[in-house]
């Protein structure tokens, strides 16, 4: 099939990448020209992905992946269009369509026949009917908008694209772009779920939102197990047998959820709910404790050192989540706001995170390696749990650091094991 994907961020550029490798011949575009040009040049991927450079490099190098700025000449040139720029929230926590309405726009003007138009971008319920209607302003001619939400993790797109829970097609009939769509995604072995667009936008909103709330319910849990003397980590294995909730449930406590979903979707669903007239206010108690969980490592923090002014601190990890250099919402932004405005002397490691987050905090000093990142401090934050930091050699950071203290926002690792090596350590609900 003959597909353009517009956007060439996480979602877009991973999905246009796959279905090339699925033997499609795919043009992604983006107006940045100076990302569009180091992608046909020089080969530069925009984003951390793990597996998505030797993807886009075979693929491209095949054909079947093309890069243009040129919205027009995508859209005359192929049968299937994705939408695939960013929805970010605004002041109100809706979700921002500006971009997906002038894509809408640029689709309207340049086709040239029966196409089918797929809202991969996470936007609100009713949007398939936006799209639709600027569409019709410059064309009166055959299509459909079809709403294909993503499911994509970062750190595990690639693998999340070729191996999905499930693919949802959101659909106003059962006619010509429903079958298009779903051989589109036929060569992959999963659950197919037809529903009508509005259900199909809903869905992620839903999905996302009901993962966000049970993180907030485990670490309101783990708070509570703090006062009591219990261990949220022996109450979160108990919680995995029972099959109504599972052993991928998201009920590990931590210092709380960021990156590009979580935190504008609940966003999202809060605005939809009160433009809606209703008061959502699970959701919204959902958004405030993931809010004071991330200030809670600061609290922590003061717990072992007192008075952060002037204390030498270790950072180790940035980005909100593993196998990415995502910063948006992390809680590295909240604490390194915090102790930069308290005067504290900053020092961080993250494996891949390091350019993007000295954007925000450019007087921090970054450095190489872990253990770089611990000599001579005060107390070392964990904030995102790399493999490198479960792995790391304990004893050999004890001796690095000025005291032996440490805040483990992700509870990487053991109480009992981390007072046998003499640290003073605090964590999350244990």
């Amino acid at each position: 099939m003959k597909l353009a994907v517009i956007g060439t961020g996480y979602v877009g550029l991973v999905t246009g990448t796959i279905f090339a490798e699925l033997g499609n011949d795919v043009i992604t575009v983006d107006i940045d020209k100076e990302k569009i040009r180091k992608l046909k040049e020089e080969g530069v991927i925009p984003i951390y992905e793990p597996g998505l450079e030797e993807l886009v490099h075979r693929n491209a190098k095949d054909g079947r992946l093309t890069f243009t700025t040129n919205t027009g000449e995508a859209v005359r040139a192929s049968d299937i269009i994705f939408i695939a720029v960013g929805t970010p929230s605004d002041k109100d926590g809706q979700a921002d369509l500006q971009y997906v309405r002038a894509v809408a726009e640029e689709i309207g003007k340049h086709m040239n026949g029966s196409k089918v138009i797929v809202n991969k971008s996470t936007v609100p319920v009713g949007t398939g009917d936006i799209v639709h209607d600027i569409i019709r302003k410059y064309y009166d001619g055959e299509f459909e908008v079809v709403s294909n939400p993503e499911f994509l993790r970062e750190g595990s797109a690639v693998q999340d694209c070729l191996h999905p829970d499930r693919v949802v097609i959101g659909s106003t009939n059962n006619g010509r772009a429903k079958s298009i769509i779903q051989e589109l995604y036929k060569p992959l072995d999963c659950p197919i779920i037809f529903t009508d667009v509005k259900s199909a936008e809903m869905i992620k909103y839903a999905s996302n939102s009901f993962l966000a709330a049970s993180i907030s319910f485990m670490n309101s849990v783990a708070n509570i197990c703090e006062r009591v003397g219990a261990d949220v980590e022996m109450v979160s294995e108990g919680m995995r047998y029972d099959k109504r909730i599972g052993k991928h449930a998201f009920v590990s406590a931590g210092a709380g959820y960021g990156g590009s979903c979580f935190p504008k979707d609940v966003k999202a669903l809060i605005r939809i709910a009160t433009l809606a007239k209703y008061d959502f206010s699970i959701l919204k108690a959902v958004e405030e404790v993931n809010e004071s969980q991330k200030q809670s490592v600061v609290d922590k923090l003061r717990s072992l050192v007192g008075d952060i002014r002037g204390k030498r601190i270790g950072v180790w990890g940035l980005a909100f989540k593993p196998k990415t250099d995502d910063m948006r919402d992390a809680v590295s932004l909240v604490v390194l706001e915090e102790l930069t405005q308290e005067g504290a002397e900053i020092v961080a490691f993250d494996p891949v995170a390091e350019t993007e987050c000295a954007k925000h905090f450019p007087n921090v000093e970054y450095v190489k390696s872990a253990y770089d990142a611990v000599e001579n401090v005060d107390v070392v934050l964990l904030l995102t749990e790399w493999d490198e930091f479960c792995q790391i050699d304990l004893a050999k950071v004890k001796s690095l650091m000025k005291s032996p203290k440490m805040v483990d926002g992700r509870n990487v690792f053991s109480p009992e094991k981390m007072r046998s090596l003499g640290f003073e350590y605090v964590s999350i609900g244990r």
